[in-house]
């Protein structure tokens, strides 16, 4: 994503959690800083990993109090509603604008600029950084005035993408042991009924039980149920599909494939219908 903003001919400060990370993008002219704080200028983006990490770096370590009034905060992670409002009132009370824009695609699709951005944020700060957007996705999807709007809708795409995860790899499962092919049945899902990437993309990696390297970590998969639920109870809204995501992601991450591609919540189906053969990949 900041390799595209350079592409674009954006001048950027990068600041990453690891440092070697940011090695490249100084070799594509960024300007590396020592210290978060040192990173908020005109606009700051960040994307980082859940809402421990977010408070850390924006809250804790004093970055807010460096930016002057006027400027504005682009989120691009995927972190709780909770979250989301208390930056926004923290943001408000400085007189920083705080705009949520979280993604929907894989690294693949931020390399080739085909992200989908689903942001939300007073009207007139979005409109400033919408080609900063523009270099870094395919198209943004704007919600409203109140960031938390994208925030939930983040949360409830993730938990349709896990769902989605689930059904197919209990779906293989089945028609296997009536020798279907997974490759040819998820072909068939993601051409006729189910035409769509996530179909597409992930019944690709069931069909191959290819699970590394991880596009996406179960772990995080697991953060973000576990997110969505959190903002069900709080507007009273039962999820069971939801709970049973997060009781099966749970299950995956004990089993030892926290670290792999999400897509390997299909695996807990197997160790259910009784397959203990390890996957291929």
């Amino acid at each position: 994503m900041a390799g595209n903003l350079i592409q674009a001919g954006h001048r950027l400060r990068v600041w990453n959690r690891s440092p070697r990370a940011a090695e490249e993008l100084a070799r594509q002219g960024a300007e590396v800083v020592a210290k978060p704080r040192e990173a908020f200028g005109e606009v700051l983006i960040s994307m980082l990993a859940d809402d421990t990490a977010v408070r850390e770096v924006v809250l804790d370590s004093g970055m807010l109090d460096r930016a002057t009034g006027g400027g504005i905060h682009v989120n691009m992670a995927t972190i709780s509603v909770a979250l989301t409002e208390e930056l926004s009132e923290d943001h408000h009370r400085r007189g920083l604008h705080y705009i949520a824009a979280p993604v929907f695609g894989r690294p693949e699709a931020a390399a080739a600029r085909q992200l989908n951005i689903v942001a939300a944020g007073e009207g007139a700060a979005l409109d400033r950084v919408q080609p900063l957007l523009d270099a870094m996705g395919q198209r943004t999807w704007r919600l409203g005035a109140e960031p938390k709007e994208a925030s939930a809708a983040k949360l409830a795409g993730n938990f349709l993408i896990a769902a989605a995860i689930e059904c197919m790899g209990e779906a293989v499962v089945m028609v296997e042991r009536y020798g279907v092919r997974p490759a040819a049945f998820l072909e068939i899902l993601g051409n006729t009924l189910f035409a769509s990437p996530v179909y597409r993309n992930y019944g690709a990696l069931i069909a191959d039980r290819r699970y590394e390297p991880a596009g996406f970590r179960l772990e995080l998969g697991l953060k973000d149920v576990r997110l969505a639920l959190a903002a069900a109870e709080t507007a009273r809204t039962p999820m069971p599909v939801a709970s049973l995501l997060r009781d099966h992601l749970l299950e995956a991450v004990a089993q030892g494939d926290g670290q792999r591609d999400w897509s390997a919540l299909a695996e807990v189906a197997r160790r259910h219908a009784g397959e203990t053969e390890p996957a291929r990949h």
